[in-house]
């Protein structure tokens, strides 16, 4: 069991990358807005999570390569392979680019909330916080950033394991939000949020180049799913908590979101007056830990899709990570709520997810590249079904939008 306990690191990545601000923003409007009754959409989505990550870890550890690597071998001879790989590019620099706007805005508002608030402290921070993760980026290894995110993630888990029991939250109300899923009007924005804020489709680039650069054995293959289940099962019950706190402490109060100070009403029954400043420390901490594995993830799915070598000490990969960054930096700073901004990338990463899970479910049905480790029958009609309930749900909320449903 200790030698399991070690072994995890790459799934922490992916924890700490989906367990950031938006993640705290979206859980808990869900909870202040709609109680209990959303909590489904966090239990499936950490289930689909599971199971995606473990096909990406599965793809990275048995090939040693990364997901881009092995889309860009697969079309090597396709006609559609430029077409194909330039909606993934700029779909998922894009994606990702809203993604870090949302990470550092949320970021800054943790900040924001330590300082009550000074003038200019918003866009001062900003600017830090974008220094910060540049700096990570490149003075950092990855096993230095990976050690600070898996204690980020564990602080995170603690404190809101902590405060749930605090608010001594309606247990079969509970029950039944986790279990009955339902979308009442006006929550289909939320769920869809709920949704891209846990699946995140840079993660599964992201978690095949980790693997491989921590395990070159395919005798690790347990090691990689052990670690996969536990630290991703351990972030979607953080999700969980932060929803149900939400719904115990907020909904039906009559308050309305709008920054730092309402969201921290949930960790009263706690923390009392110093609420703001525990959830704004939270915050600060889970917007760092994530501004950095959103650049990550993208250099690493546009350099290996594009063929171009030397890792993170290439050239190209700093510069797609430090433009990401400084593109989410003058994003942030345009003026947008940052709540609005933070609960429109999560939006855009549940849209973006079926097309990203339909590449991934066909690459793990290459037995030229994944020989005896394929996917199963169980792991195709698992992957698939995933794709189709977040297509409907994507699909539902375009129609709701142009005014076709």
């Amino acid at each position: 069991m200790l030698k399991r306990i070690r072994n995890i690191g790459p799934g922490a990545l992916i924890a700490a990358a989906f367990i950031g601000p938006g993640t705290v923003t979206a859980c808990t409007l869900a909870g202040a807005n709609f109680g209990y009754t959303l909590l489904w959409a966090l239990l499936f989505a950490t289930f689909a999570t599971i199971i995606l990550q473990e096909m990406s870890a599965r793809l990275g550890l048995v090939t040693q390569q990364g997901l881009g690597e092995i889309l860009a071998t697969i079309f090597r001879q396709s006609k559609w392979k430029w077409p194909l790989f330039g909606l993934i590019i700029v779909a998922l620099y894009l994606g990702n680019a809203a993604y870090e706007a949302g990470n550092l805005s949320g970021a800054a508002l943790g900040l924001g909330a330590l300082t009550n608030n000074a003038p200019y402290t918003y866009h001062i921070s900003v600017g830090v916080i974008s220094f910060l993760a540049a700096a990570l980026f490149l003075l950092g290894s990855y096993k230095q950033i990976e050690k600070i995110l898996l204690i980020l993630v564990t602080l995170m888990a603690l404190a809101f394991l902590a405060t749930f029991f605090a608010v001594k939250a309606d247990i079969s109300s509970l029950l039944k939000g986790l279990f009955t899923p339902s979308i009442p009007k006006g929550s289909l924005l939320t769920v869809i949020a709920l949704i891209g804020t846990t699946i995140v489709p840079y993660n599964l680039f992201l978690h095949a180049s980790a693997v491989k650069a921590k395990w070159a054995s395919i005798d690790d293959l347990q090691n990689a799913r052990t670690d996969t289940s536990i630290a991703i099962g351990l972030g979607g019950l953080i999700t969980i908590l932060i929803a149900s706190t939400a719904a115990a402490s907020i909904f039906g109060s009559g308050l309305q979101i709008s920054g730092v100070g309402d969201m921290a009403v949930q960790l009263e029954p706690l923390f009392g007056s110093f609420s703001k400043f525990m959830l704004g420390i939270g915050l600060f901490a889970a917007g760092l830990s994530s501004s950095i594995t959103a650049p990550l993830a993208t250099a690493y799915a546009m350099t290996e899709i594009l063929g171009i070598k030397g890792g993170v000490t290439s050239k190209t990969f700093r510069f797609i990570v430090l433009s990401v960054i400084s593109v989410g930096a003058i994003l942030a700073l345009t003026g947008i709520k940052p709540i609005s901004i933070i609960l429109a990338a999560q939006f855009a990463n549940g849209l973006l997810l079926p097309v990203i899970a339909i590449f991934l479910l066909y690459a793990m049905n290459q037995k030229a590249i994944l020989n005896r480790y394929v996917n199963k029958w169980l792991g195709n009609a698992l992957g698939g079904l995933i794709i189709i309930i977040t297509a409907c749900l994507g699909a539902r909320m375009i129609f709701k939008a142009t005014g076709l449903m």
